[in-house]
């Protein structure tokens, strides 16, 4: 099957409710996104610290490692995962989180989406992830050049299970597991959520009453910035890793 963008928009899809289960971003919608910028607040900037920025640079995951390749210049591709891995980066320093924890968060970002099938809502992906992530942890681990850690792993499954699943539809087994890994969760689920600005449907975008994370409004501007630098850099010719990391060099970031 061809992974070539649909000729209209995806902005024109989503208004047709005719979006197709691959979804790859088009100038139009870039051109979009930039028109309906929100009136951001002034929030503090933060910055990242060596440990993370290190991390980042390995939140490029094999391809391999994803359950269907064609994703891996979508919507929910490459470029979201690192975004993710950085916007759960920032979070993680605004909220003082260790640097272990903080390095949990990172890896738990980089492959919360790697067994998606398709872009729509594939329901379950998260808990399908948190598997593979468990049968792979020496891997994931030494890829990011970390050792693997019984208590690190399960939070980070626990994490990437949950990431999909809303809090108001919460089991009895997920509140209990949830507050075993509550941090690390939390930042994990915000982070996906502040990335939401590449949807074509402004009711698609960010919102805060549905995460629970105290620098979620102060991060709107960063996040909306990175979706629309790194997804024009890579309509403009860079491969999906270089367009995020240009945009994430470009407001100081990494180095």
């Amino acid at each position: 099957m061809s992974t070539t963008p649909p000729a209209d928009s995806l902005v024109e899809l989503a208004a047709r409710k005719q979006l197709p289960h691959h979804q790859f971003m088009d100038h139009a919608t870039v051109r979009w996104i930039e028109a309906n910028r929100p009136d951001f607040p002034d929030a503090p900037a933060y910055a990242l610290r060596a440990a993370s920025q290190r991390l980042l640079y390995r939140s490029a995951i094999p391809v391999s490692w994803m359950a269907e390749p064609r994703l891996v210049d979508s919507l929910h591709g490459i470029r979201h995962s690192i975004r993710t891995a950085a916007l759960a980066a920032l979070l993680a320093e605004a909220t003082s989180l260790s640097p272990e924890d903080t390095a949990t968060l990172i890896v738990s970002a980089a492959v919360h989406d790697c067994r998606r099938l398709h872009d729509k809502d594939d329901r379950g992906h998260g808990a399908r992830a948190a598997v593979w992530l468990t049968d792979n942890a020496d891997a994931v681990w030494e890829h990011f050049h970390l050792t693997a850690n019984p208590r690190h792993i399960v939070a980070a499954a626990t994490a990437v299970r949950l990431h999909d699943v809303p809090y108001a539809a919460f089991t009895a087994d997920d509140e209990t597991d949830h507050a075993q890994a509550e941090g690390i969760t939390d930042l994990l689920k915000a982070a996906d959520a502040l990335d939401r600005y590449r949807q074509p449907k402004l009711s698609w975008w960010p919102d805060s009453s549905l995460v629970r994370a105290s620098a979620f409004d102060a991060l709107r501007a960063v996040a909306f910035e990175l979706v629309v630098a790194s997804e024009a850099a890579h309509l403009a010719g860079l491969d999906s890793v270089d367009s995020v990391f240009k945009a994430l060099e470009q407001r100081g970031l990494v180095s």
